[in-house]
């Protein structure tokens, strides 16, 4: 592991071109609080005329716009030093100006919502200049039958910074405080056991070392199973109690409401895969022929069905695999990407000290849309770097085609273009490679990432959609009722021939998701909605291309749900998420085949 200084600097950001200096910082720092200041006078003249309304709401995103900016700098700074405390200083401090602008701004929904709908309309014909914001003033025109009094909404703006705790604790609990004790690898040496290197330990080779990680690490959490109750119960308290102080019908209404999507969806989801279950069954029969065991148990479901390849991609070389799979898209892509991965900087590429875990996509109008890697030069690697840049261009024209106000895309819609870059990059990876040990690593990979995101998602989607309406009947979420519900779920998931072990009930415990809710949900409609638009790119060619890129360039000015149709995509309909089963019920064939003629 090298310290950072070590790393080449073409291998890093230069976030000096956000801000050159903490200099640079602390001025736009003060902007805000000077622009804070003077916000409240907009309080009158808002409602006043069409011009007032529009010098409001300009006024506003200019604040959010630098905010966001000072986080990107703050955020991404502390994300590749977190031993800095002056990046952790700064983080903080951004966020506590996020606070201040919302109690100054607060105002702007209620005294927006109490105007005329047709008077508003009126204002944005005779003042064209508010058209601009015709999207941001219906999307908060819509939410008036769950707005509260001018002191109820005053009140609940200086209250925001107190809730959604309960992920916070548990992740201090979960993450520091909890220590699992040693297992030993596969060489026989004593090793620490920890909720990072768990799922590593899943996916050994060594079925020993599976069956005492898996063991291990539920010993833990046992001892503790009343104290991530409590936080979850009172976190699904919450979430419910703000539901019902705004009149929604409860919980799930209220975030598929924010999410512009109907509990339909959500619940149509459920069923579809319920229906698709027998191909998930048997990908795990296939799971417990390859790796020769006469039962199937939960700690066996990661292990690879094909060992990791000996080819090495270096990071240059995985930039030329991940541009070759976009050429598809055409030259504004394409030329935008390859800028970015080879000219601007965008990507942090290997792992240093100090460093975080993992990689993301994150930019701002304002920004180049960054991407964080940890990269080892695996083909998994290439694929993440593919996965990351999906989002970032995806980011890149909602910037360039939006004013800022309009760019920010949902997260029901999110990790759409990342996904249909993965799937893009092991489909033509398959088409091209002729070793058949390759073509199976690929197949192995892809079956994977559909029973990651397809099924596991909405297992958990539906142990959500369950815990949150048992709360609401009056229902208490003890331990011992979530891990009973929670096993049930498993069985159902896992079907009749996998042997389910009874530590897994306590599996909720380790998902830090529960505490966003109703979030995991949209991976798997994103994964169906990006295995139907990776069939149309494929099979149709640049005529549909076109059509791909201008649901890219939709950003946040239109609904998720109408962005998608744009794409072709309808989420209303079930066979959008039937054709994903059906995607990987084909890889499980595929691979079966290949693998049963090499044998």
């Amino acid at each position: 592991m090298k310290d950072r200084k070590d790393v080449p600097t073409k291998y890093k950001w230069d976030l000096s071109v956000i801000y050159a200096d903490e200099k640079a910082f602390y001025a736009d720092y003060a902007k805000v609080e000077k622009m804070l200041k003077e916000f409240p006078k907009h309080e009158k003249t808002m409602t006043k005329s069409a011009e007032g309304l529009y010098n409001c709401l300009r006024a506003m995103c200019d604040v959010e716009s630098i905010i966001e900016k000072l986080w990107s700098y703050a955020s991404l700074n502390f994300a590749v030093d977190s031993s800095n405390n002056a990046f952790q200083a700064l983080n903080g401090k951004v966020r506590a100006l996020a606070v201040q602008a919302g109690s100054a701004s607060w105002f702007i929904s209620p005294r927006l919502l109490a105007l005329d709908t047709e008077l508003v309309q009126g204002w944005i014909a005779e003042y064209p200049a508010l058209e601009t914001f015709r999207r941001m003033i219906e999307t908060t025109m819509r939410t008036k039958p769950y707005m509260l009094s001018d002191e109820c909404e005053q009140l609940m703006s200086k209250l925001q910074d107190g809730f959604g705790t309960h992920g916070d604790i548990r992740s201090i609990f979960a993450n520091s405080d909890l220590r699992f004790g040693k297992i030993r690898n596969e060489e026989g040496k004593l090793v620490e056991l920890t909720d990072t290197n768990y799922v590593a330990f899943l996916m050994s080779g060594d079925r020993r070392v599976r069956q005492a990680a898996f063991r291990k690490i539920y010993e833990t959490y046992a001892q503790f199973g009343n104290t991530f109750a409590t936080t979850f119960n009172a976190m699904v308290r919450e979430r419910g109690t703000l539901a019902k102080v705004r009149g929604y019908k409860d919980s799930i209404t209220a975030s598929t409401f924010r999410d512009e999507v109907t509990p339909e969806i959500y619940n149509n989801l459920i069923n579809s895969v319920h229906t698709g279950l027998p191909a998930l069954y048997d990908y795990y029969e296939l799971k417990r022929e390859v790796l020769g065991l006469q039962k199937l148990h939960l700690y066996d479901v990661y292990a690879p069905l094909i060992g990791e390849l000996d080819r090495v991609y270096t990071y240059d070389e995985a930039v030329e695999e991940v541009l070759e799979t976009v050429k598809i898209y055409g030259d504004e892509y394409y030329n935008a990407l390859k800028a970015g991965l080879t000219e601007k900087g965008w990507v942090d590429v290997y792992p240093s000290r100090g460093k975080r875990g993992g990689a993301f996509s994150s930019g701002t109008p304002d920004t180049e849309p960054y991407i964080l890697l940890n990269y080892k030069e695996t083909l998994d690697d290439v694929s993440t770097l593919a996965h990351e840049a999906g989002h970032s261009m995806h980011t890149w024209f909602s910037t360039h085609y939006n004013e800022p106000h309009n760019s920010s895309y949902t997260i029901f819609v999110a990790e759409v273009a990342s996904t249909v870059n993965e799937l893009l990059l092991f489909h033509r990876k398959l088409r091209e490679c002729t070793d058949d040990n390759e073509k199976l690593y690929i197949l192995n990979q892809l079956m994977e990432t559909y029973k990651g995101t397809l099924y596991r998602q909405t297992m958990f989607a539906e142990f959500e959609r369950d815990m949150h309406a048992m709360s609401e009947k009056g229902t208490p979420l003890t331990a011992d009722v979530v891990n009973k519900h929670y096993y049930k779920l498993v069985k159902k998931y896992f079907g009749r021939d996998v042997a389910i072990d009874k530590q897994i009930s306590m599996e909720w415990m380790r998902i830090p998701h529960f505490y966003s809710s109703f979030y995991v949900y949209k991976y798997a409609t994103c994964i169906s909605a990006a295995s139907a638009i990776v069939k149309r790119i494929e099979n149709e060619g640049d005529a549909y291309v076109n059509q791909y890129i201008d649901f890219l360039k939709c950003g946040g000015s239109k609904s998720p749900l109408d962005s998608l149709l744009v794409a072709g995509i309808d989420m209303r309909d079930p066979e959008v998420v039937n054709g994903a089963i059906e995607d990987f019920k084909s890889a499980v064939e595929e691979f079966r085949a290949i693998y049963n003629k090499r044998k």
